[in-house]
């Protein structure tokens, strides 16, 4: 394993300036408008933790970062400002490198089940009112409690339905389920799944223990989504890095301060987590950044403007990288003013002048001491990345893929029996003056593989059955759910 090193050295002011990796779980910060540089220190940063043993996730929202698995050295502008950092020993290398994707393309898929994602986060990508979101709950609670597992969006489509079709049964115990709100959640499920966001739900669910490797020497594996074209879709990008945040925070043991972090997870387009989020998860999501600290995890959120990001969740982002901000109108004016305010004051530099006027890759920056405590902010010069800055050619892209020792174990997609089956097995053997529901509409049914013929429905009963043990057990069966509404099992 690498050591580690006193600071992670990212940048130059009149002394070089870095990160002590038993200060990088407390959380950082990386603004700046658009071409001002902010791409070039998110690379440097992540070059540095995998340096010393520290895996790192990313969001590659540009199409730009897969040439982190080459060595730079490709670009004059790069090897110019390792010159006028008098960075004599500057040694372009690549790293090691691990490309996922929700749609599978350009990475291995990275899917979750319906219930690990629940009703909370599912409520935000669909765009529910609050009544609709009430319903969904109630939705997910009468499948937990029937045992029924919602893996893929087929299941929660027929759970929907199962819903609204039995709604006068279901009114007595958990309140009114009315045509126009199932209506509603059916309509807003059509659409998610026309816009791909239904490949990201089914198994394999990823295990987030992937994450956390490194390479043969010890370096840090960079784990880069490509989100390229989930970003088409903001909220399923934001919803999608949050459940993931969450699934670290819920699985990872407590470590209280490392002397490094056990990851780094670089939240780019930050300022779309909070943008129409209700209260109730704008208060979970600082609860997140707050906690997961604790389980040596580092967030580092990158916007455009630090008032993209919430007063709660600015004040925990104790190592500041902050690149230049314009100033045409009243507003940019109170953006810059805001952005100076929030780094630790130098006599010496007036930050709110400074940071209209610093050239792209310069930046003010501030880093925890030792003892936790902001640095002075410092103008300094970044340090240029030591990999590739042009993108990867589809073959090379491909060829890393191959090579990854995830290969094979989340391209295939497993369809286990769950509420979609059993709900229309139900509908099936139920009389024809009580049958109440045929199988949703547009929806295959399974080859003789997942219920083969003559099994019938005493098969699919002792399936159910090993679906509701599957979910856990409240003597047999309990389930709880996570601080996001992930559903975890006891």
């Amino acid at each position: 394993m690498s050591p580690t090193p006193e600071q992670l050295t990212v940048a130059r002011g009149s002394a070089p300036l870095g990160l002590l990796p038993g200060m990088a779980n407390r959380h950082g910060l990386i603004a700046g408008a658009t071409g001002t540089g902010k791409t070039v220190t998110l690379r440097v940063l992540a070059e540095q933790f995998s340096k010393i043993g520290v895996p790192v996730f990313l969001a590659d929202v540009k199409g730009d970062l897969s040439g982190m698995a080459k060595p730079g050295g490709d670009n004059p502008k790069i090897t110019a400002r390792a010159t006028e950092l008098g960075l004599s020993g500057y040694s372009p290398r690549g790293f090691p490198v691990v490309f996922w994707d929700v749609f599978g393309q350009q990475g291995h898929p990275v899917r979750t089940t319906v219930s690990d994602m629940g009703p909370l986060l599912l409520s935000r990508i669909l765009d529910l009112s609050d009544t609709q979101a009430d319903v969904l709950a109630v939705i997910f609670r009468i499948a937990d409690e029937q045992g029924l597992l919602l893996l893929d969006l087929k299941d929660l489509q027929a759970m929907v339905r199962y819903g609204g079709e039995n709604a006068k049964d279901l009114r007595t115990r958990y309140g009114n389920i009315s045509p126009a709100t199932i209506g509603a959640i059916q309509r807003n499920l059509l659409t998610l799944e026309e816009q791909g966001g239904g490949v990201f739900f089914g198994e394999l669910s990823l295990d987030i223990g992937t994450l956390l490797r490194t390479d043969a020497e010890g370096h840090g594996i960079i784990n880069i989504l490509a989100a390229d074209r989930l970003l088409q879709s903001p909220k399923l990008y934001s919803t999608f890095l949050l459940w993931l945040l969450s699934e670290l925070y819920e699985n990872l043991p407590e470590v209280g301060d490392p002397e490094k972090p056990r990851l780094v997870f670089f939240f780019d387009e930050a300022h779309l987590l909070f943008a129409d989020a209700p209260r109730a998860l704008r208060e979970k999501v600082v609860l997140v950044v707050r906690l997961i600290r604790s389980k040596g995890v580092g967030v580092y959120f990158i916007t455009q403007n630090p008032l993209d990001l919430p007063d709660d969740v600015l004040g925990q982002l104790g190592n500041r990288v902050q690149h230049a901000l314009r100033a045409f109108t009243q507003k940019d004016q109170k953006a810059v003013r805001a952005a100076a305010e929030t780094m630790r004051a130098n006599p010496a530099l007036d930050a709110k002048a400074v940071i209209t006027e610093l050239r792209t890759g310069e930046a003010l920056v501030s880093f925890l001491d030792a003892k936790g405590i902001p640095g002075v902010t410092e103008r300094a010069l970044i340090y240029p990345p030591e990999s590739r800055l042009a993108p990867l050619s589809p073959d090379e892209r491909n060829e890393i893929i191959r090579a990854s020792p995830f290969y094979g174990r989340y391209e295939a997609v497993h369809d286990r029996i769950s509420a979609y089956e059993i709900l229309a097995e139900r509908a099936k053997s139920s009389p024809p003056a009580e049958k109440k529901a045929e199988s949703p509409p547009g929806r295959r049914e399974r080859s003789s593989s997942s219920a083969p013929a003559g099994r019938g429905t005493d098969a699919l009963a002792k399936m159910a059955g090993s679906a509701a043990r599957a979910a856990g057990s409240q003597i047999g069966r309990e389930i709880i759910r996570g601080i996001l509404g992930s559903m975890k099992r006891k």
